[in-house]
């Protein structure tokens, strides 16, 4: 599925794979450090960079299999359309919550 990408979003995504591992060998380092001086400071570094690996790797697996975007490469089927041509689901158009009317500021006194 990967091979019809084009190669340039091929090469990004090893791209960031490479720097998120690095991230969380960085933040093992920096964890063992903390351990071996007892120093908590060190250990938050190291959760820090962790999360921040975290928060990469989310972000790149959502941008490079969003379904907008295999829909465009073509590996997924685009939306079935009923007998009038619109597309088959729920439109969030047809909701109305409660902030979507106009804002009204009362004076209290």
């Amino acid at each position: 599925m990967l091979t019809s990408l084009p190669s340039t979003t091929t090469a990004l995504g090893v791209a960031m794979v490479l720097v998120v591992v690095a991230l969380v060998g960085w933040a093992l380092q920096l964890m063992e450090a903390a351990n071996q001086r007892k120093d908590f400071s060190l250990m938050l570094a190291g959760c820090m960079v962790c999360s921040a690996a975290v928060g990469l790797a989310t972000v790149m697996v959502l941008t490079l299999s969003s379904p907008d975007r295999l829909e465009a490469h073509g590996l997924l089927p685009y939306p079935k359309s009923d007998s009038n041509g619109t597309e088959a689901g729920i439109s969030l158009d047809a909701i109305s919550l409660p902030w979507d009317g106009p804002l009204e500021l009362h004076a209290t006194r």
